[in-house]
This record gives C-alpha cells, sequence and structure tokens, in this order.
C-alpha cells in the first residue's frame, strides 16, 4: 500500500491548522454574517466556535489511535463500514474543494479592493480567484515541507493581523466609550443569529485538516491531537474578539455590505495608513494560507479514498518527493470549475461548504461513539472529557445548523451526494468484474 512520508512536527502541523482555520471566514464572512445577524454576531461566532469545538474534541481522539491518512473518512469506514465511509469521505473531499472556491474569491475581492479596481468588476474577481489556487497548486506539487515552510509565513502574517484590529479596536471602543453600534443587539432576532452562525461555521472548520495529512505528521498519537486542540483555541480567541470590535466600530448594516469588512473598521480606531494596508495585505496572506491548506486536505482526502479502492486507482500515484500529484491536480481543477460554475458567488459557495462539514462531523462525532464501542482496548494518547456529552452535543448541533443553511446549497450538496453514491456504485461493479 502506497505510504506518504512524515516531514510535520507539532508546530508544522499547528501551523497547518491555524492556516487553514482562519481565511475568508474571518476577513469576508465575518462582514456577511453581521449584515444577518447585527452585533449578535458576536453570540453567532461563540455558538459556531462550541458546535465546532466538540467535533474538535472527538478529531483528537480518534486522530490519538488511528494515525492514517483520510481524517473522517478514515474513522467513519472503521466505525460503519465501506459505504458510509465513502459518502463521508466523498463530502470530506468535496468541502475541502469548495472551500478553497470560496477562500479563493473571497481573496479575489480583496485584491480588487486593495489595488483599487472597482469591485463591481466580476469578471476580474473570477480571473484572480482561478488564478490564485492553480499558483498554490503548483507549490503543493513540490512537496509538503515547501507548503509547510509557505503556509507558516502567510499564518505569522495574519496572526499578527487580527492581533493588532483587536487591540486597536478595543482600545479606541474603551477610551472613546461610545457603544451605541452594539444596540439593538438582537435586530434579526434569534434566528439571524442563529442564520449567522450556520454561515460562520465556515470559519473554524479548518483544524479536520491536521487528521487529513495526519500520515506525513511525526509521531501523529500525540501531536495530531495536541494541533488541534492549540489551533481552535488560539484561532477561536482571536474570532471572538475580531467580532466584538469590529461591530463596536461600525455599525452592522454597513458591515455587512462592505468586501473588506476589517479594514473598514479598523479606519473608524486609527488613520495610519501603514497600519491599514497591513491589515489588508494580510487577508490577502490569510486567504492564500487557507487555500494552501484546502488543497492539502482535499488532495489527501481523495488519496486515502484511491488507496482503499473506492476512487479510481489513478488518484493514488505518489511522486518522488511524496506527493499525490495525481490528487493534487484533480483539486486544482475542481476549484477552477466551482468558481466559473457559481460566477464566484461567495455567500452560495460558502453554503454548500459548510453543509457538507456539518454533515462530516456529524460522523465524526458519532464514528467516535461507535469506536468507543468498537475498538474499546485501542490506545487513545487523549480522551474527551465528560463523555459522552461533547460528540452527543456536537450531532445535535451540527444538525440543528444544517436547517438554517440556503436551501439551494443543501439540494446542491445532496446532488454531489447522488454523484458520488452512483461513481462508487460503477467503481464496485468494476472491481467485482475484474476481480
Amino acid at each position: 500500500m502506497a505510504e506518504l512520508k512524515r516531514h510535520l512536527g507539532m508546530w508544522g502541523a499547528t501551523g497547518i491548522a491555524i492556516g487553514a482555520i482562519i481565511g475568508a471566514g474571518i476577513f469576508v464572512l465575518s462582514g456577511v454574517a453581521s449584515g444577518m445577524a447585527g452585533p449578535a454576531v458576536i453570540l453567532s461566532f461563540l455558538i459556531a466556535g462550541i458546535v465546532a469545538f466538540l467535533t474538535a474534541l472527538s478529531s483528537a481522539e480518534l486522530s490519538s489511535f488511528i494515525t492514517e491518512a483520510g481524517g473522517s473518512y478514515i474513522y467513519t469506514d472503521k466505525a460503519f463500514g465501506k459505504f458510509l465511509g465513502f459518502v463521508v469521505g466523498w463530502m470530506q473531499s468535496f468541502d475541502y474543494i469548495v472551500g478553497a472556491s470560496a477562500i479563493s474569491v473571497g481573496f479575489a475581492g480583496y485584491f480588487v479592493y486593495f489595488i483599487g479596481i472597482p469591485p463591481t468588476a466580476q469578471n476580474v474577481i473570477i480571473l484572480v480567484a482561478i488564478a490564485m489556487p492553480f499558483s498554490l497548486m503548483l507549490i503543493n506539487l513540490k512537496g509538503i515541507k515547501e507548503a509547510s515552510v509557505t503556509n507558516n509565513l502567510m499564518v505569522w502574517f495574519k496572526g499578527t493581523a487580527l492581533t493588532i484590529f483587536v487591540l486597536l479596536g478595543l482600545y479606541y471602543l474603551i477610551s472613546h466609550g461610545d457603544y451605541s453600534n452594539y444596540h439593538p443587539f438582537f435586530p434579526k432576532g434569534y434566528p439571524g443569529m442563529i442564520s449567522g452562525a450556520a454561515l460562520i461555521f465556515f470559519a473554524f472548520v479548518g483544524f479536520n485538516t491536521i487528521t487529513v495529512i495526519s500520515e506525513e505528521i511525526k509521531e501523529p498519537e500525540k501531536n495530531v491531537p495536541k494541533s488541534i486542540i492549540f489551533a481552535f483555541l488560539i484561532c477561536t480567541s482571536l474570532y471572538i474578539g475580531v467580532s466584538v470590535v469590529e461591530v463596536g466600530l461600525v455599525n452592522w448594516k454597513i458591515i455587512g455590505a462592505s468586501s473588506a469588512p476589517l479594514e473598514l473598521a479598523l479606519t473608524v480606531a486609527t488613520g495610519n495608513i501603514f497600519i491599514l494596508k497591513f491589515v489588508a495585505i494580510s487577508a490577502l496572506f490569510a486567504t492564500l494560507s487557507a487555500t494552501m491548506a484546502s488543497i492539502l486536505g482535499g488532495s489527501r482526502a481523495l488519496f486515502a479514498m484511491a488507496r482503499q479502492r473506492v476512487l479510481p486507482g489513478f488518484l493514488s500515484n505518489i511522486s518522488k518527493n511524496g506527493i499525490p500529484t495525481s490528487s493534487v491536480l484533480a483539486c486544482g481543477v475542481a476549484i477552477t470549475l466551482i468558481i466559473i460554475g457559481t460566477k464566484g458567488n461567495l455567500e452560495l459557495i460558502a453554503s454548500i461548504f459548510n453543509f457538507g462539514t456539518l454533515l462530516t462531523f456529524f460522523f465524526i462525532n458519532l464514528s467516535m461513539i461507535q469506536l468507543r464501542k468498537k475498538m474499546p482496548d485501542a490506545n487513545r494518547t487523549f480522551k474527551v472529557p465528560l463523555y459522552p456529552i461533547p460528540p452527543l452535543l456536537g450531532i445535535i448541533s451540527c444538525f440543528a445548523l444544517i436547517l438554517f443553511l440556503k436551501s439551494n446549497a443543501i439540494i446542491a450538496a445532496g446532488i454531489w451526494i447522488v454523484i458520488g453514491v452512483v461513481a462508487y456504485l460503477i467503481n464496485q461493479q468494476r472491481q467485482s468484474k475484474t476481480g
């Protein structure tokens, strides 16, 4: 069986997780979510964070004793068998590809804003959105080390920018004592707050990338759980701080209509052009590193399924430097097609992504419970505290958030599942004929 090479340590893995989590969700979609929830978007972030953290705990336990590449696909396969494993893996790989498409569109919107092109120039946005993942795909083809070094540099930039944003914003709010933008706190009611949480959930899901590439991490049974928890806590702290500052500095209606909400909000707190441009540039780095991580995760998910013979075998081909080249190329092509097919509609792409991710997270929690029964003697270096409460709450909350997604997103994801099931059955039939 083809195997990947272990090049990453704990901090390298944590860097990739942070790179995957912090992207278009906070720099772009936070504005869209503010338009849905108003100042209650602060609670939307908190709700989405709690739901994601429940699954992060389950992923941490599962990754402590299952160290193959594939993440939720491998977990579901071991818990419930090949067919359900395929469905979850199919949605997982789709999520990464759709997520990279959404992040690429977010990057393009920020890029044209930064260089002064009118945001109505949709054709330019689409061209930029296509060019960016193509370039990152080429870096991925060079090797996991090169991808990790590039990613860590971008993570440093965006982490620093978000910290500056929060500190400057809080200083301004406290020193001026004007909190009028927080009222009314629930202008769209509780449904608006939950709808905002369902959308902004997109901003939390990257931690799962570490479980997908666990076969390329040194001592994965120890380093993967640590990386998941560290990355999640760092990113959630930044997110809550950003949401508090964002809607405090600028009226939520204005934030909701902006393609660059963080920079818009920061102009209230400071007129320093160097700080403003640093945040804008960091937004570009944020989306770049999140797309890099999505291509990493998506290609490894396809590779894992191909290696298990539930997808065509050519997707499991590995180059001399240990890279699943066919899977990386397949991800790059699929991202391009989605951007073109949706005409760069960020909200629609994000909603489709969230349905698939919530479904995947549903099965991660379910698999955790099942494997506690099925593999009770496995050497777990991390165990979910207060079991079985966190995974049960994770199952319920994932299902609840799905109900607040747009119907066209659910339909699009449903069509993708049907396509996958048909492809799976055809592939299984061919294998049975060839023996």
